[in-house]
């Protein structure tokens, strides 16, 4: 798979969509400049994927969990993110869509890397609750491992809590049991 091209210019929705895949990378646009970001390291793979098996396994059948699906936050200036984990409706994810809008997602969950602290902390905070993405966690793995999570009021994001160890959370209107603690282990 090659690499996407060099441009003088931001990229347009049309012009993103046309992009080749590249499955050794997470290409992300904010406002139409791509940021290339490496995929997650064991642990943090480990994470996401015990995220989608919790909600998968908590949720009602009419709430899907999905893990690094692009999500359109802004058409204009385009801003596509690729959070870890998302919760949308099961009967959109059943048809099966390249990509989900901002408006569409529960909830968006990033798990802490070494080069995306700050941007899931605060850049991604800001861009979700602009997009109206009704709920956001942030995991961080660094012991003892953590989950903030954040409840969309308004136009922002206020905080819900720091949980670590075994904990119950609301999702879309549904509880989820989930322990932060083992989020990393087998």
């Amino acid at each position: 798979m090659s690499a996407p091209k060099m441009t003088d210019h931001r990229y347009t929705y049309e012009e993103w969509v046309r992009l080749p895949e590249d499955e050794r990378l997470e290409i992300e646009v904010v406002e139409g400049v791509l940021v290339v970001s490496p995929r997650g390291h064991a642990f943090h793979q480990r994470a996401l994927h015990n995220i989608v098996h919790r909600l998968t396994t908590g949720l009602p059948v009419e709430l899907a969990p999905l893990a690094e699906v692009d999500v359109v936050l802004a058409r204009s200036p385009l801003t596509v993110r690729i959070p870890d984990v998302i919760v949308v409706d099961s009967a959109l994810a059943e048809t099966n869509p390249p990509r989900f809008a901002g408006s569409e997602v529960h909830l968006a969950v990033e798990v802490l890397s070494a080069g995306t602290r700050r941007v899931d902390r605060v850049m991604k905070l800001a861009e979700y609750a602009e997009a109206g993405i009704a709920q956001y966690w942030i995991v961080d793995l660094d012991p003892p491992i953590t989950l903030r999570a954040f409840v969309l009021v308004g136009a922002g994001y206020e905080a819900a809590g720091e949980f670590c160890g075994a904990v119950v959370l609301p999702v879309a209107g549904c509880s989820v049991r989930l322990d932060v603690g083992a989020l990393t282990g087998r």
